[in-house]
């Protein structure tokens, strides 16, 4: 839980290392926002502490309404694990509405060869 911090942490990240059933530490990503020119511009990178979460990708000032990519480099992390991978990386692509002050959480649980993805919406106030 992130107390008064939580204003400013609209979305988090969690990730599940399905292979051994731990937190996915050291996973590298990156998060976009879809422009009116239908092209993606990036937000921020972050990188899963050891509890396998991140939780300042953007403000609630920036998480406006629109489309959102989140572009996580799974090869690279199961490559630093000892791991061939199937998928090179894995992207999830999300809808913000205009409710105010939603706070999103986007799960995911990864294995070399699979993944599969959750999120929840909830008021944050």
């Amino acid at each position: 839980d992130h107390g008064a911090s939580d204003t400013q942490c609209p979305v988090i990240i969690k990730v599940l290392n399905a292979v051994n059933g731990t937190s996915a530490a050291n996973l590298h990503m990156q998060i976009y926002r879809r422009s009116e020119d239908l092209s993606w511009q990036q937000l921020n990178t972050g990188v899963t502490g050891v509890n396998g979460e991140v939780h300042d990708l953007a403000t609630e000032a920036d998480f406006v309404p629109g489309l959102y990519k989140v572009h996580f480099n799974t090869a690279d992390y199961w490559r630093a694990l000892g791991y061939v991978s199937f998928h090179e990386c894995v992207n999830v692509i999300f809808r913000v509405d205009a409710s105010a002050h939603q706070h999103y959480t986007l799960a995911l649980l990864l294995s070399p060869y699979s993944y599969s993805t959750t999120g929840v919406i909830r008021d944050a106030h």
